[in-house]
């Protein structure tokens, strides 16, 4: 029911358009119907002699046939009105809950299966609408002014009938809904699987090039897509089987209706027009039940695939605001670890009772072996994850009772490995601050020391960068990144090894930048290469999840401990790969 909730629900803003299409379809059907009666009439009075009434049956032919046009003309401008607005706003209700997934979600599933999924919701449910009200709606009106006419003729004519479609419509919905349904789902999660796949192998073609792995990912792909073969031929199977069985129990009834009419005929108990009035009334039924079971297949198959793809509704986002959740208000920037403790699912505790106070200003350096906790200090503070004990304070303010929003719109984020979105320079520059002016954007840049080389690029900075900005070098997509951090301008920012992929000279000039930048801020600074963080106010060490050594610089070096092995170790500033 699921499903059906989620129609209702998105579809109430367009609910009188589709009132209009249930009524004008209500109007076809019942006009549809009605003229294998007057087919019935006209044969009557063809044969009699008495014609007086075969203008008046024209005339009625006539008239239903421009409501019939008015009707349809009516169904198509009400489907043309709201049907592109309910997809989109479906969309939006999806890609917004989506927005609101904690980052593991995004670690956890693959962009291109999410994709799938929000497409099924996108193309299947006009679908499930329209078949619900163009076919599940004619059938029963059809077969209610059939049965109604047949009983006008003999009674059981209209009984037979009912008891034929009842034992139909059994087999079909049992067969359909007990065992198909389990392989629609089976299916449409395999189909998801594909575009996951996918859209791994195309993100990632560079590395598919370089390492020339392109029949070991063909390889990969076939396997994927044998799986969907291979659910998608059991479907197939079973449903031979059910179609077999739906034309043994249809070829029953023809041979009995048939029987029985012309046993009437012959003790002339039902006129010409009756004969064809009967039979026009079967066939039609039988048509329209082998085009009612097809459209009921396809409908639980649409309906499973599409409570396939509602179901990231169910989930519960890991990381929520608050309902009471206030802004982050940032007075000095003053961050506190307080008592935390923290472990990823399956993995020993990271953090034990951890604390940690950084002054408001203080620029601190993070460095230790990979693994150590580094990364994991910063994504704690980000709230990208959540402490299992204690609290992350900023200010005095438990970040799990602010805004997510309001907390990160307070942090500059530079990543050692930024992502662009396919979108020009200057719309990408500009995510640290929207409503930013083009002169402001423009200084950003060239503080960032980005300006020069956007300026010899064709477009300059309406110039795209391709997705996730594979059109820049890695040092160019680096300066972006700075650029919109200086644009953002947050009071508090961290730095994760910011510089590493530019050349010397560059970043001896972005390191400037990035000193103004720092000033009055609370900065944190995740380095593999110490020489950038030789001037930090004070350099924390971490070896397992613990703060081995505190102090500055030459503090650290005095103590002879890991930093100082760490500085040894060093190579033209960078550790060696195996101490990283």
């Amino acid at each position: 029911m699921r499903v059906l909730k989620f129609i209702l629900e998105t579809s109430k803003p367009y609910r009188w358009y589709m009132y209009g299409t249930l009524f004008a379809i209500c109007i076809i059907s019942i006009d549809a119907n009605i003229k294998p009666y007057l087919i019935k009439l006209l044969i009557d009075t063809a044969v009699n002699p008495e014609k007086a009434n075969l203008w008046v049956l024209i005339t009625i032919f006539a008239t239903s046939q421009i409501l019939m046009i008015l009707s349809w003309s009516l169904v198509d401008l009400a489907m043309a009105k709201y049907n592109p607005q309910h997809r989109a706003h479906m969309t939006a209700i999806l890609t917004n809950r989506i927005n609101h997934y904690s980052y593991t979600f995004f670690q956890n599933n693959l962009s291109g299966s999410i994709v799938a999924k929000i497409g099924d919701v996108f193309n299947l449910i006009p679908k499930i609408v329209s078949t619900i009200t163009c076919q599940f709606v004619v059938f029963f009106l059809t077969l209610l002014i059939t049965l109604i006419l047949l009983a006008k003729i003999h009674m059981l004519f209209a009984i037979g009938l009912l008891l034929w479609i009842s034992i139909f419509l059994t087999v079909t919905i049992y067969i359909l809904t007990k065992k198909i349904k389990v392989f629609t789902k089976d299916y449409a999660e395999s189909r998801s699987v594909i575009f996951g796949h996918l859209s791994d192998y195309l993100t990632n073609m560079l590395n598919v090039k370089l390492f020339a792995t392109t029949i070991f990912e063909m390889q990969k792909l076939n396997l994927v897509m044998q799986n969907f073969i291979n659910k998608a031929q059991k479907y197939g199977y079973m449903l031979t089987k059910f179609y077999f069985v739906q034309g043994i129990i249809v070829s029953i009834y023809i041979m009995g209706f048939l029987l029985w009419l012309i046993a009437l005929q012959n003790k002339n108990l039902v006129t010409a027009g009756d004969f064809t009035l009967i039979v026009i009334l079967n066939f039609k039924m039988l048509d329209k039940m082998y085009e009612i079971s097809h459209h009921i297949r396809e409908f639980v198959t649409d309906w499973g695939s599409v409570e396939q793809a509602i179901s990231i509704l169910e989930t519960a986002p890991e990381i929520q605001d608050q309902p009471n959740a206030s802004i982050l208000q940032i007075n000095r920037g003053e961050i506190i670890f307080d008592q935390i403790k923290f472990y990823y699912k399956g993995t020993e505790a990271l953090f034990q009772n951890k604390s940690v106070v950084i002054a408001p200003g203080q620029k601190v350096g993070l460095v230790g072996y990979s693994g150590g906790g580094k990364s994991t200090f910063v994504n704690l503070i980000l709230r990208l994850y959540d402490v299992i004990d204690g609290r992350v304070l900023i200010d005095n303010q438990d970040i799990r009772q602010v805004t997510q929003d309001s907390l990160h719109a307070a942090i500059g984020m530079i990543p050692q490995d930024p992502s662009l979105f396919h979108r020009s320079i200057i719309d990408n520059i500009r995510c640290g601050r929207l409503n930013a002016t083009y002169e402001e954007v423009i200084d950003a840049a060239r503080h960032a020391r980005a300006h020069e080389f956007i300026l010899r690029l064709p477009q300059g900075y309406e110039s795209l960068v391709g997705e996730r900005g594979v059109k820049l070098s890695g040092g160019q997509r680096q300066r972006i990144a700075i650029a919109r951090t200086i644009l953002k301008n947050a009071p508090i920012l961290i730095l994760d090894e910011a510089t590493s992929q530019l050349d010397s000279m560059t970043e001896n000039n972005i390191q400037e930048s990035l000193r103004e930048l720092m000033q009055n801020k609370t900065t944190i600074v995740v380095a593999h290469r110490l020489s950038t963080i030789l001037h930090m106010d004070r350099i924390l060490v971490f070896d397992q999840g613990k703060i081995v050594e505190d102090g500055t610089h030459q503090e650290l070096l005095a103590k002879s401990g890991l930093y100082k092995t760490l500085w040894n170790a060093q190579v033209g500033g960078f550790l060696l790969d195996n101490l990283v």
